[in-house]
């Protein structure tokens, strides 16, 4: 079920660690299309696109607030339960991330500064389709409503009855969301870049989303938008030994796999044995999942690798440069030391990655494809700008003025040594 690969070599890895992903040239030009359309034809072109790819007409494209507060009404008691709780450490997590202003004088009479401000207008992208992520909501507005950002919109897909599930409108509720449209997939993420009558145009872009919508959001960086990262398909990596429980090791990769056909899961060990129990273990859970035909079709791009040594499964983790890195092996310590690149670390038996998707606290909206090597997840810091500051006093003027104009000279920049110079002769002469 699982493709096994025994002591590949390092030049190997990369084909191995390849992501099971359209590239982007394949889908630009449709993704392109559709943006010229929501540019051209705004809110009609949503309506199209949307009885077109969800099935269902919209009329209203916003949520109105009643049908926002009359989720709380559709949800059980123990759920919403659940949903405090991931809020209240999602929180705690994310306030932790605050930072004080930096200070300091960098030489005498010149005094340097950095202060965090907030992105004013974020757009949230929320998946809905076979699976409404109203956890990914949380992971998303509550970092924005804590770094101060002044509007949250919210877009994601509606269901065959042309709503937005109840979960997602309730904890848009909890979160102060006021802001919320029945748009899914790339047109909605072309809507948050150039606006139209009824959705409002954004600074910057969260959330994952298929192969399209992470296309969508690369696109949208050419019209003066920022994104949080390319994310794209979900994946883990295991690392795990003699010492892990194979039945935790195969809930585990199921869990991901069950998230859709593109995602890809894989096992890494220094133990054929490991590999063989963890197989066995998959066919037995496997058909007890209601998403078994989502799971079975993610397995097909799914790894399972053997390595002699520790040495080499470290090497080919940061190879692969994971999403989601699970840590099942008897020295932990040693292989936290030599990770230099994935989204997030789950260590232990004891720690699913389920936990880090809800509720621990740790954010999962996390870098795929590989791009763990240059992007961080998101955080709070995702949702601010750090502007710095200098006030330079006559004194400080006077020292470090003669550097300044002599490197602006250096450069064949004369303006910008007369900016100097200009002032020092004022002080000379007062």
């Amino acid at each position: 079920m699982i493709t096994r690969y025994t002591q590949p070599s390092p030049e190997q890895w990369a084909t191995i660690t390849a992501r099971p992903t359209a590239s982007f040239a394949d889908l630009a030009p449709k993704v392109q299309a559709i943006f010229e359309r929501i540019k051209n034809e705004g809110d009609a072109a949503l309506r199209d696109y949307t009885r077109a790819f969800d099935k269902v007409l919209i009329d209203e494209l916003a949520v109105s607030p009643a049908d926002i507060a009359a989720a709380e009404a559709q949800l059980t008691e123990p759920l919403k339960a659940a949903i405090a709780l991931a809020y209240t450490n999602i929180e705690k997590f994310h306030a932790a991330q605050q930072t004080a202003p930096i200070e300091v004088d960098t030489q005498a009479g010149v005094r340097c500064w950095q202060e965090k401000r907030p992105i004013e207008r974020v757009g949230l992208y929320i998946p809905g389709g076979t699976a409404p992520l109203f956890s990914t909501l949380l992971m998303l507005a509550i970092p924005a409503k804590l770094a101060g950002c002044k509007e949250i919109i919210l877009c994601s897909p509606p269901n065959q009855d042309g709503e937005i599930a109840p979960e997602i409108r309730y904890v848009a509720h909890c979160c102060g969301i006021e802001k919320l449209y029945r748009i899914g997939g790339a047109q909605a993420i072309a809507a948050l870049t150039f606006g139209t009558k009824t959705v409002p145009r954004v600074d910057k872009l969260f959330g994952p989303g298929n192969q399209y919508v992470t296309v969508a959001k690369q696109l949208a960086t050419q019209y003066q938008l920022a994104i949080d990262m390319p994310a794209g398909p979900s994946e883990l990596l295991v690392a795990a030994d003699e010492i892990c429980t194979p039945e935790f090791v195969a809930a585990d990769l199921l869990s991901q796999a069950e998230h859709g056909p593109d995602s890809q899961v894989v096992l890494v060990s220094t133990s054929t044995a490991v590999l063989d129990a963890v197989d066995r273990a998959i066919a037995q859970q496997l058909p007890k999942l209601p998403r078994k035909a989502i799971a079975t079709e993610a397995l097909k791009h799914a790894k399972s690798v053997y390595l002699q040594s520790d040495a080499e499964v470290q090497a080919f983790v940061n190879t692969y440069a994971p999403e989601h890195y699970s840590v099942c092996v008897r020295n932990p310590k040693d292989y936290l030391q030599h990770l230099q690149h994935a989204g997030s670390v789950f260590i232990g038996p004891y720690t699913p990655e389920s936990a880090g998707d809800y509720a621990s606290g740790t954010n999962h909206t996390l870098p795929t494809n590989g791009y763990a090597r240059q992007y961080s997840g998101v955080n709070l810091a995702s949702f601010q700008k750090a502007i710095t500051f200098q006030e330079i006093s006559p004194e400080g003027l006077q020292a470090i003025g003669p550097s300044v104009a002599l490197m602006a000279a250096a450069e064949g920049l004369d303006a910008h040594k007369n900016a100097v110079t200009i002032r020092l002769n004022s002080l000379a002469n007062a």
